[in-house]
């Protein structure tokens, strides 16, 4: 994985006839571990199923089973998937200091962003099938069956950024791992145009999924020049604190360490990007309360609620708690030397940016109607249902994913490089 370790001269494409094979080697490593990995597998399994059920029971009887209306039909769904987006963009946070600044410790585990962006992006396009009333009829954003409306519609921007994204992750994480299970060495021009090309794209993500919102005229709330710097700086903050707690379940299952250089790089990184979020939400707040416009009362009843309705009150002073929290606990000097703060820090970090761009973002954006009705929301349980059966299949391939890769790399034959990940000497058990 490393960038030094490639080789710079013409080396040939891997030979893929032996694709099925490593295939099949994959399989077998899927399927194998102890028992901590098979209870993890069977408990995200069942809660897949249980997701996998009520989706059918949604399909087949309608969205009327949900709690979304008329007013509100952008709800927990596309809630998640906003989350998800960030999720997958803040995934490059493990390329940038790889290769930008030539960070070796880092290219060692650069692969676990980059799985974690593919799992992220198949979670987020889930998300959007599941929102669908009637996800049959897809194809009509196909070009050619359907009217894609290119250039017009940013809702088409997205679709192509999305799908773009996670096919040059797949590329990259699937040529670099084939070429270690075929025992050579990556081929730079292979593999590096594309890893840049995901930096770019990261912000891309992100970025249009913002623009497709606040390009809603009728929707004030969304309507600020901050939304794509904000989007930005909460993936940056969520992305590297799901990295960080998988890094260290990697490295105990593993039974051996990486060493703390990556995890302190990104908790650099959240330190800086969870303040300039921060910083954003209070000059958000100052602007609706202090000088009014037209989208104050959206933020009013998301924080203080509109007479008696205030439904989303808890949710979004939670979030500000949590993530208030996690930056305290971010800056405090001895974050580095005690882990269950860190631990802490990240997993407050990460539940209080999900609800800020779910529950905070999506939903006051509805809320007053645009006729001035206060109609509120709550997710019924079949909406948590299948969120929690996206979320558990998204586990299992992010699982799945990293058990092979680190098998891969452990059996590699090009030896091994201090520190890396293939240095592992068991496989991965969760």
């Amino acid at each position: 994985m490393n960038l030094s370790t490639a080789d710079t001269t013409s080396t040939p494409l891997p030979h893929w006839r032996n694709y099925p094979r490593f295939l099949w080697n994959a399989l077998l490593d899927s399927v194998e571990g102890n028992w901590v990995f098979y209870v993890w597998m069977t408990l995200l399994t069942a809660i897949f199923l249980v997701g996998a059920n009520a989706w059918a029971v949604q399909v087949r009887d309608g969205m009327h089973l949900t709690n979304m209306s008329d007013h509100v039909s952008w709800a927990l769904y596309i809630a998640n998937f906003t989350f998800l987006v960030g999720l997958a963009a803040g995934g490059v946070m493990m390329v940038i200091p790889a290769y930008l600044y030539h960070d070796e410790e880092m290219h060692d585990i650069v692969i676990i962003g980059e799985l974690l962006a593919i799992a992220a992006i198949i979670m987020a396009l889930m998300f959007v099938v599941c929102d669908l009333g009637r996800p049959d009829r897809f194809w009509h954003l196909i070009p050619g069956l359907g009217r894609f409306n290119f250039p017009v519609s940013m809702l088409t921007w997205d679709v192509i950024v999305l799908n773009g994204y996670l096919l040059i992750n797949l590329h990259i994480c699937g040529y670099l791992l084939y070429s270690r299970f075929l025992g050579r060495k990556p081929n730079r021009r292979w593999y590096v145009p594309f890893v840049f090309l995901s930096i770019i794209w990261a912000i891309s993500i992100h970025t249009v999924t913002a623009f497709l919102y606040c390009g809603l005229g009728s929707r004030p709330f969304w309507n600020t020049a901050l939304l794509a710097p904000r989007f930005l700086a909460s993936a940056f903050v969520s992305g590297p604190a799901f990295i960080i707690i998988a890094i260290q379940v990697i490295r105990q299952s593993i039974g051996r360490t990486f060493g703390n250089g990556p995890i302190r790089t990104l908790v650099n990184i959240m330190r800086v990007t969870i303040l300039i979020n921060l910083l954003m939400v209070v000059s958000e707040v100052f602007v609706e309360f202090y000088t009014g416009g037209t989208h104050t009362s959206a933020a009013h009843y998301l924080y203080f609620g509109i007479d008696g309705h205030n439904a989303l009150v808890p949710w979004i002073w939670s979030s500000v708690a949590m993530t208030v929290t996690a930056a305290i606990l971010l800056l405090h000097p001895r974050v580095f030397s005690r882990s269950w703060m860190m631990n802490l820090a990240c997993v407050l970090a990460f539940i209080g940016i999900w609800i800020e761009k779910g529950m905070g973002m999506v939903i006051p954006g509805f809320v007053p109607s645009v006729l001035h009705e206060v109609v509120e929301y709550t997710p019924s349980l079949l909406e948590w249902k299948i969120m929690a059966g996206i979320w558990a299949l998204g586990l299992m391939i992010y699982t799945l994913a990293i058990k092979i890769a680190i098998n891969v790399f452990r059996r590699s034959p090009l030896g091994v490089q201090s520190g890396e990940i293939q240095s592992a000497s068991q496989p991965l058990a969760s």
